[in-house]
């Protein structure tokens, strides 16, 4: 058997380090789009597939016989891919979803469906913290005539692409002490977020918590129909009865 691991989240980290020490034979595959990725301890590939047909080719010459799917929950274009490709190969195939976040008392969130619906709920002169990445940033033109600030980790290659933002450079993780001071060094007046789930990076909801600052939350895209493990436990559990 040899396992692709499709990494990429904190979870994928785990997994491979599982893995690693229980000697399944495994490769881990990065999407590229951090430029220096934290490690894992599996032979790693590093790029995109060039599309459905790069990627079944690549099952082929690698002799691929189960893929396990740990890409961030909002990566549904290359799970939805990869599902079918599996699934036309009659490979094994599950996805890794840590569950959502779900608001607790104090929590001043509001759901919407897509980026552009921010503008309905955000109003103009407010200041905005965007922690949902750079790849989505476009879609956020929408909150023209407010004040916008976007983190990533890796620094940018370019000005900000519409009139009123700044990029914020920093790797996480990040404590509830430092989004709380940086918050409010900022003035920051909303919170936009996509539902990613896990604990490592909720820390910004509890500082919006803890100075009452809405939060708009981006719901997720549904999941593949195949398989969906809720844990690093399950991943490896998975792979050992493969």
């Amino acid at each position: 058997m040899t396992l692709l691991l499709l990494a990429g989240t904190g979870e994928a980290q785990q997994i491979a380090k599982g893995l690693a020490a229980e000697g399944i034979a495994a490769t881990a595959s990065l999407a590229g789009a951090t430029r220096s990725p934290n490690p894992v301890p599996l032979p790693t590939r590093i790029g995109g597939f060039s599309g459905a047909e790069g990627f079944a080719a690549y099952l082929e010459a690698e002799g691929i016989t189960a893929v396990l799917d740990a890409t961030h929950p909002f990566a549904a274009h290359i799970s939805a891919r990869t599902h079918a490709i599996c699934a036309a190969r009659a490979l094994p195939y599950a996805q890794v979803l840590r569950p959502p976040w779900t608001p607790g008392p104090g929590d001043r969130w509001t759901a919407i469906d897509a980026e552009e619906e921010a503008e309905a709920h955000i109003p103009e002169g407010a200041t905005v913290f965007l922690a949902t990445g750079r790849q989505t940033l476009e879609r956020f033109a929408c909150l023209r005539g407010r004040r916008l600030y976007c983190r990533q980790i890796d620094p940018p290659e370019g000005p900000f692409p519409f009139e009123g933002g700044e990029f914020l450079v920093g790797r996480p993780p990040f404590s509830v002490a430092d989004e709380v001071a940086l918050f409010k060094r900022l003035g920051i007046d909303w919170l936009v977020v996509k539902n990613a789930g896990g604990a490592l990076s909720a820390t910004k909801l509890e500082a919006a918590r803890t100075l009452q600052i809405p939060v708009l939350m981006i719901n997720r895209p549904s999941p593949t129909p195949g398989p969906i493990l809720t844990s690093v436990e399950a991943a490896l559990a998975w792979a050992r009865a493969l």
